[in-house]
Protein backbone atom coordinates (compact mmCIF):
# COMPACT_ATOMS: atom_id res chain seq x y z
CA UNK A 1 0.00 0.00 0.00
CA UNK A 2 1.20 3.38 -1.09
CA UNK A 3 1.54 5.66 2.32
CA UNK A 4 2.75 8.64 3.96
CA UNK A 5 3.92 9.57 7.23
CA UNK A 6 3.41 12.86 8.98
CA UNK A 7 5.70 14.25 12.60
CA UNK A 8 4.71 17.44 14.08
CA UNK A 9 6.26 18.87 17.33
CA UNK A 10 5.32 21.48 19.05
CA UNK A 11 7.20 24.78 19.92
CA UNK A 12 5.70 24.89 23.29
CA UNK A 13 5.84 21.64 25.02
CA UNK A 14 8.53 18.98 24.97
CA UNK A 15 7.28 15.58 23.99
CA UNK A 16 7.96 12.62 25.56
CA UNK A 17 9.23 11.24 22.78
CA UNK A 18 11.91 13.44 21.71
CA UNK A 19 12.71 15.26 18.46
CA UNK A 20 11.54 14.72 15.18
CA UNK A 21 13.69 12.49 13.82
CA UNK A 22 12.57 9.66 16.24
CA UNK A 23 9.24 10.47 15.10
CA UNK A 24 10.33 10.00 11.87
CA UNK A 25 12.24 6.99 12.59
CA UNK A 26 9.72 4.70 14.08
CA UNK A 27 7.41 5.58 11.41
CA UNK A 28 10.03 4.89 8.78
CA UNK A 29 10.60 1.42 10.48
CA UNK A 30 6.64 0.68 10.74
CA UNK A 31 6.12 1.28 7.10
CA UNK A 32 9.02 -1.29 6.84
CA UNK A 33 7.51 -3.73 8.95
CA UNK A 34 3.96 -3.64 7.12
CA UNK A 35 5.46 -3.69 3.80
CA UNK A 36 4.10 -0.83 3.00
CA UNK A 37 5.41 1.63 -0.11
CA UNK A 38 6.47 4.92 1.62
CA UNK A 39 6.28 7.44 -0.86
CA UNK A 40 6.69 10.84 1.08
CA UNK A 41 7.00 12.40 4.01
CA UNK A 42 5.42 15.62 5.48
CA UNK A 43 7.09 16.98 8.90
CA UNK A 44 6.03 19.88 10.92
CA UNK A 45 9.09 20.50 13.52
CA UNK A 46 8.26 23.74 15.68
CA UNK A 47 4.68 23.98 14.99
CA UNK A 48 1.79 23.94 16.96
CA UNK A 49 -0.70 21.75 16.99
CA UNK A 50 -3.39 23.86 18.56
CA UNK A 51 -3.60 25.35 14.59
CA UNK A 52 -4.05 23.80 11.22
CA UNK A 53 -2.29 26.42 8.97
CA UNK A 54 1.03 23.94 9.13
CA UNK A 55 3.15 23.93 6.01
CA UNK A 56 3.67 20.08 6.33
CA UNK A 57 -0.36 19.14 6.96
CA UNK A 58 -0.84 21.52 4.05
CA UNK A 59 0.89 19.74 1.80
CA UNK A 60 -0.22 16.32 3.17
CA UNK A 61 -4.41 17.69 2.65
CA UNK A 62 -3.11 18.96 -1.04
CA UNK A 63 -1.80 15.73 -2.00
CA UNK A 64 -4.28 13.13 -0.46
CA UNK A 65 -6.43 14.80 -2.86
CA UNK A 66 -4.30 14.28 -5.66
CA UNK A 67 -4.88 10.65 -4.58
CA UNK A 68 -0.61 10.29 -4.18
CA UNK A 69 -1.31 7.55 -1.37
CA UNK A 70 -3.71 5.60 0.05
CA UNK A 71 -2.76 5.66 3.64
CA UNK A 72 -0.91 8.44 6.53
CA UNK A 73 0.71 7.09 8.96
CA UNK A 74 0.98 8.71 12.36
CA UNK A 75 2.30 8.63 15.58
CA UNK A 76 -0.41 9.38 17.69
CA UNK A 77 -3.58 11.40 16.96
CA UNK A 78 -2.39 14.43 18.87
CA UNK A 79 0.65 14.52 16.18
CA UNK A 80 -2.10 15.33 13.78
CA UNK A 81 -3.57 18.20 15.80
CA UNK A 82 -4.45 18.70 19.56
CA UNK A 83 -8.31 19.74 19.70
CA UNK A 84 -10.38 17.41 19.08
CA UNK A 85 -12.67 19.26 16.65
CA UNK A 86 -9.26 20.09 14.32
CA UNK A 87 -8.41 16.33 14.51
CA UNK A 88 -11.86 15.28 13.08
CA UNK A 89 -11.91 17.76 10.23
CA UNK A 90 -8.87 16.36 9.07
CA UNK A 91 -9.79 12.69 9.49
CA UNK A 92 -12.82 13.22 7.83
CA UNK A 93 -10.91 15.27 4.62
CA UNK A 94 -8.80 12.32 4.38
CA UNK A 95 -11.77 9.69 4.21
CA UNK A 96 -13.78 11.61 1.71
CA UNK A 97 -10.43 11.12 -0.68
CA UNK A 98 -10.14 7.63 0.12
CA UNK A 99 -7.32 8.05 2.30
CA UNK A 100 -6.76 5.95 5.69
CA UNK A 101 -4.96 7.27 9.10
CA UNK A 102 -3.23 4.61 10.73
CA UNK A 103 -1.90 5.76 14.42
CA UNK A 104 1.40 3.64 15.85
CA UNK A 105 0.36 3.93 19.27
CA UNK A 106 -3.43 3.83 18.90
CA UNK A 107 -5.66 1.50 16.72
CA UNK A 108 -7.35 2.10 13.59
CA UNK A 109 -9.88 4.10 13.39
CA UNK A 110 -12.55 2.99 10.42
CA UNK A 111 -15.83 2.22 12.00
CA UNK A 112 -15.42 1.02 15.26
CA UNK A 113 -17.25 3.31 18.22
CA UNK A 114 -15.20 2.33 20.66
CA UNK A 115 -11.98 3.40 18.99
CA UNK A 116 -13.57 6.54 17.85
CA UNK A 117 -14.77 7.10 21.51
CA UNK A 118 -11.25 6.52 22.53
CA UNK A 119 -9.70 8.57 19.82
CA UNK A 120 -12.17 11.58 21.20
CA UNK A 121 -11.11 11.25 24.58
CA UNK A 122 -7.23 11.21 23.83
CA UNK A 123 -8.04 14.35 22.15
CA UNK A 124 -9.68 16.22 24.87
CA UNK A 125 -7.10 15.21 27.13
CA UNK A 126 -4.19 16.57 25.16
CA UNK A 127 -6.18 19.68 24.65
CA UNK A 128 -6.23 19.75 28.52
CA UNK A 129 -2.47 18.99 29.23
CA UNK A 130 -1.54 21.93 26.78
CA UNK A 131 -3.55 24.41 28.33
CA UNK A 132 -2.77 23.52 31.92
CA UNK A 133 1.12 23.59 30.60
CA UNK A 134 0.21 27.03 29.07
CA UNK A 135 -0.87 28.17 32.47
CA UNK A 136 1.97 26.76 34.46
CA UNK A 137 4.42 28.55 32.18
CA UNK A 138 2.93 31.70 32.50
CA UNK A 139 2.39 32.14 35.96
CA UNK A 140 6.20 30.77 36.07
CA UNK A 141 7.18 33.73 33.85
CA UNK A 142 5.57 36.07 36.10
CA UNK A 143 6.61 34.63 39.35
CA UNK A 144 10.50 35.47 38.12
CA UNK A 145 9.38 38.60 36.54
CA UNK A 146 8.51 40.13 39.85
CA UNK A 147 11.34 38.41 41.40
CA UNK A 148 13.27 40.62 39.02
CA UNK A 149 14.52 37.95 36.64
CA UNK A 150 14.56 38.95 32.81
CA UNK A 151 12.88 35.52 31.49
CA UNK A 152 13.52 36.44 28.17
CA UNK A 153 16.89 35.08 26.09
CA UNK A 154 16.67 38.40 23.41
CA UNK A 155 17.81 41.69 25.76
CA UNK A 156 18.11 45.28 24.33
CA UNK A 157 20.48 45.99 22.09
CA UNK A 158 23.65 46.81 24.22
CA UNK A 159 22.74 44.58 26.81
CA UNK A 160 23.67 41.03 27.34
CA UNK A 161 21.46 38.51 29.54
CA UNK A 162 23.41 36.72 32.06
CA UNK A 163 22.02 33.31 32.94
CA UNK A 164 21.49 31.70 36.48
CA UNK A 165 24.59 30.44 37.83
CA UNK A 166 26.98 30.65 40.69
CA UNK A 167 26.87 34.42 40.63
CA UNK A 168 23.39 34.68 41.26
CA UNK A 169 20.02 34.82 39.02
CA UNK A 170 19.90 35.66 35.71
CA UNK A 171 20.31 39.66 35.11
CA UNK A 172 21.37 42.03 32.53
CA UNK A 173 24.67 43.11 31.97
CA UNK A 174 26.44 45.79 29.77
CA UNK A 175 27.89 44.85 26.58
CA UNK A 176 30.44 47.22 25.82
CA UNK A 177 30.80 47.52 22.31
CA UNK A 178 27.37 47.64 21.80
CA UNK A 179 26.92 50.22 24.72
CA UNK A 180 29.33 52.33 22.95
CA UNK A 181 27.07 52.26 19.53
CA UNK A 182 23.89 52.87 22.08
CA UNK A 183 25.79 56.37 23.24
CA UNK A 184 26.58 57.48 19.94
CA UNK A 185 22.93 56.77 18.82
CA UNK A 186 21.69 59.40 21.56
CA UNK A 187 24.11 61.55 20.86
CA UNK A 188 23.81 62.17 17.48
CA UNK A 189 19.67 62.40 18.07
CA UNK A 190 19.47 64.70 20.80
CA UNK A 191 23.34 66.63 20.72
CA UNK A 192 23.56 66.61 16.85
CA UNK A 193 20.03 67.12 15.79
CA UNK A 194 20.28 64.11 13.00
CA UNK A 195 17.17 62.55 12.06
CA UNK A 196 17.01 58.69 12.82
CA UNK A 197 17.46 57.84 8.92
CA UNK A 198 20.24 60.27 8.83
CA UNK A 199 21.85 58.30 12.07
CA UNK A 200 20.75 54.84 10.32
CA UNK A 201 23.16 55.89 7.38
CA UNK A 202 26.15 56.92 9.62
CA UNK A 203 26.32 54.17 11.15
CA UNK A 204 26.26 52.62 7.50
CA UNK A 205 29.37 54.49 6.48
CA UNK A 206 30.97 53.65 10.01
CA UNK A 207 30.19 50.28 8.88
CA UNK A 208 28.76 49.34 12.38
CA UNK A 209 26.20 46.70 11.55
CA UNK A 210 22.84 46.59 13.05
CA UNK A 211 21.24 44.56 15.99
CA UNK A 212 20.39 41.64 12.94
CA UNK A 213 23.23 41.83 12.10
CA UNK A 214 22.86 43.54 8.96
CA UNK A 215 25.20 46.24 7.19
CA UNK A 216 22.06 48.48 6.94
CA UNK A 217 19.89 50.07 9.86
CA UNK A 218 16.15 49.97 9.52
CA UNK A 219 14.36 53.05 10.98
CA UNK A 220 12.19 50.94 13.63
CA UNK A 221 15.37 49.66 15.10
CA UNK A 222 16.61 52.94 15.80
CA UNK A 223 13.61 53.85 17.08
CA UNK A 224 13.25 51.03 19.15
CA UNK A 225 16.52 52.12 21.04
CA UNK A 226 15.28 55.72 20.99
CA UNK A 227 12.52 54.87 23.01
CA UNK A 228 13.86 52.17 25.32
CA UNK A 229 13.51 52.85 28.75
CA UNK A 230 15.99 49.96 29.66
CA UNK A 231 18.91 52.71 28.97
CA UNK A 232 17.27 54.71 32.10
CA UNK A 233 17.74 52.02 34.36
CA UNK A 234 14.22 50.13 34.07
CA UNK A 235 13.71 47.09 31.78
CA UNK A 236 9.76 46.98 31.72
CA UNK A 237 8.27 43.92 31.32
CA UNK A 238 4.95 42.35 30.64
CA UNK A 239 3.67 45.03 28.42
CA UNK A 240 2.10 42.88 25.68
CA UNK A 241 0.25 39.60 25.82
CA UNK A 242 -0.65 37.38 22.68
CA UNK A 243 -4.30 36.57 22.28
CA UNK A 244 -4.65 32.86 21.54
CA UNK A 245 -5.82 31.78 18.00
CA UNK A 246 -9.54 30.75 17.36
CA UNK A 247 -11.29 29.77 14.44
CA UNK A 248 -10.52 31.32 11.43
CA UNK A 249 -8.00 33.82 13.31
CA UNK A 250 -4.21 34.00 14.30
CA UNK A 251 -3.14 34.81 17.46
CA UNK A 252 -2.77 38.55 17.96
CA UNK A 253 -0.91 41.33 20.60
CA UNK A 254 -2.48 43.50 22.85
CA UNK A 255 -0.98 46.10 25.32
CA UNK A 256 -1.75 46.09 28.61
CA UNK A 257 -2.54 48.82 31.05
CA UNK A 258 0.11 50.35 32.38
CA UNK A 259 -0.39 48.93 36.17
CA UNK A 260 0.24 45.77 34.80
CA UNK A 261 3.78 46.57 33.36
CA UNK A 262 6.29 44.82 35.41
CA UNK A 263 9.94 47.10 36.28
CA UNK A 264 13.17 45.16 36.80
CA UNK A 265 16.39 47.11 37.89
CA UNK A 266 18.89 46.81 34.85
CA UNK A 267 22.26 48.43 34.76
CA UNK A 268 23.52 51.62 32.83
CA UNK A 269 27.53 51.05 33.36
CA UNK A 270 30.22 48.80 34.19
CA UNK A 271 32.84 48.69 36.84
CA UNK A 272 35.45 47.28 33.96
CA UNK A 273 34.86 51.14 32.42
CA UNK A 274 32.13 50.35 29.55
CA UNK A 275 30.52 54.04 28.40
CA UNK A 276 27.13 54.43 30.91
CA UNK A 277 24.58 54.17 29.24
CA UNK A 278 22.79 57.05 31.36
CA UNK A 279 25.33 59.84 31.74
CA UNK A 280 28.15 58.01 29.18
CA UNK A 281 31.07 60.16 27.70
CA UNK A 282 28.82 60.57 25.10
CA UNK A 283 26.30 63.01 26.40
CA UNK A 284 23.33 59.90 26.42
CA UNK A 285 22.29 60.80 29.74
CA UNK A 286 20.33 63.77 28.58
CA UNK A 287 18.80 62.32 25.43
CA UNK A 288 17.83 59.27 27.50
CA UNK A 289 15.93 61.06 29.67
CA UNK A 290 14.37 63.16 27.11
CA UNK A 291 13.39 60.51 25.00
CA UNK A 292 12.09 57.55 27.45
CA UNK A 293 9.65 60.78 28.97
CA UNK A 294 8.42 61.30 25.49
CA UNK A 295 5.35 59.65 24.31
CA UNK A 296 7.25 57.48 22.05
CA UNK A 297 8.46 55.99 24.81
CA UNK A 298 5.31 54.23 25.98
CA UNK A 299 4.50 51.88 23.34
CA UNK A 300 5.63 48.25 23.12
CA UNK A 301 9.46 48.24 22.48
CA UNK A 302 12.53 45.81 22.00
CA UNK A 303 13.58 43.91 24.92
CA UNK A 304 10.03 43.99 26.05
CA UNK A 305 8.65 40.76 27.67
CA UNK A 306 5.69 39.30 26.32
CA UNK A 307 3.17 36.79 28.98
CA UNK A 308 0.51 34.83 26.58
CA UNK A 309 -3.22 34.90 27.83
CA UNK A 310 -4.35 32.30 29.41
Amino acid sequence: MRVALYARVSTDVQEARGSIGSQVQTLRDWAVQEAHDLVAEYIDDGHSGARLDRPGLDALRDNAERGLFEAVLCLTPDRLARSYPYQFLVLEELARHGVRVLFFDAPALDNDPQVRLLTEMQGVIAEYERAKIAERTRRGRLFRLRAGEPVQWKAPYGYRRVPRGPQGPPHLEVFELEAVVVCRIFDDYVGGGHSMRQIGWRLYEAGICSPSGLPAWRYCSIANILRNPAYVGTLYCNRVEVLPAHAGHKSEQRKRPQAEWIAIPVPTGSARGAPNLASGCCGAWCAVELVASSPIARGPSAGDDVVRAA
